[in-house]
């Protein structure tokens, strides 16, 4: 793997396996078709015709869409068509800060390939021979790429809070990091991609916006996980963690984006890489359906 490969595969997928999916006559995802197929009994919520996925255009508002699709979710769910539940409604929209076009189950977007949205905070320090990062080994129990490395806090974004309190949220939750701390993240970047899951069961299209903080710790400051998602944190150069990324697969995928983005920012990723121009291309291509 290198840089690129990394870029390439948070970026594919094969769009014969997905149709549109709209709401009120506006497109807000790519549905997989055979997650769609599932949705055929559920017609008075649900209408499905040859070339898309919509909501039934009787229900007119938000709230009577949300709550119309989440007895059919926690159904799929008890079905095991939906194979996790993490019990936090995410706001559907094409643009972050928009009125939402409904609120659906965090589990349930990559099924309807709606945009997800979240935050990433590199933990940085600064020591006398260098910057180095905090770096976390997600738990063995996780559904997802467990025992992969990830920042030291990354989250979804869920609906009815800011970016900034969602910052400081998983900052206390997954590394001790206290509000005086974490408060002073700085949001450094964005970046976009869409993508098929990366897991045994492919569970649809990934299409998020990544929020990519910086947060400078100090140097006598050891995170603590405090919700069980992480076996231990590392501390490493950015040097060692650039290497890692560039020749390995150690990182969950999407968190090799936040990475390069990094090492971009801190030059260490530069235009004497006969690659540099692609991956910039590639890394902050502007979002799309």
């Amino acid at each position: 793997m290198s840089f690129l490969d990394h870029i390439k595969q948070c970026n594919h997928y094969n769009p014969l396996n997905y149709m549109p999916f709209l709401v009120n006559g506006i497109q807000y995802g790519w549905a997989k078709k055979e997650f769609v197929g599932q949705l055929k009994t559920y017609d008075k919520v649900f209408a499905i015709e040859s070339d898309c996925l919509t909501i039934n255009p009787a229900l007119s508002t938000c709230e009577e869409r949300s709550a119309a699709i989440k007895p059919v979710l926690e159904q799929l769910h008890k079905e095991g068509v939906i194979d996790t539940w993490v019990n936090e409604l995410y706001a559907i929209t094409n643009h972050f800060g928009d009125e939402p076009a409904v609120l659906i189950e965090r589990a349930s977007v990559s099924y309807f390939g709606a945009r997800g949205y979240g935050v990433h905070i590199n933990g940085l320090v600064e020591k006398n021979d260098g910057v180095y990062i905090w770096i976390a080994k997600r738990a063995k129990d996780k559904p997802f790429w467990s025992g992969s490395l990830d920042q030291i806090v990354a989250g979804g974004q869920p609906a009815g809070i800011s970016l900034i309190e969602n910052v400081i949220k998983e900052s206390a939750e997954e590394a001790a990091i206290p509000e005086s701390i974490s408060a002073k993240a700085e949001l450094m970047s964005e970046i976009h991609y869409r993508g098929e899951t990366h897991s045994e069961k492919n569970r649809g299209l990934n299409v998020d916006t990544l929020f990519n903080y910086d947060l400078w710790l100090p140097d006598d400051f050891t995170p603590v996980n405090t919700d069980g998602e992480v076996d231990e944190f590392i501390l490493m150069s950015l040097e060692e963690m650039a290497d890692i990324t560039d020749t390995s697969n150690d990182f969950k995928a999407n968190c090799n984006l936040v990475n390069i983005d990094l090492l971009i920012r801190r030059g260490l990723i530069s235009e004497s890489r006969p690659d540099y121009n692609e991956i910039t291309q590639l890394l902050y291509a502007p979002a799309a359906l």
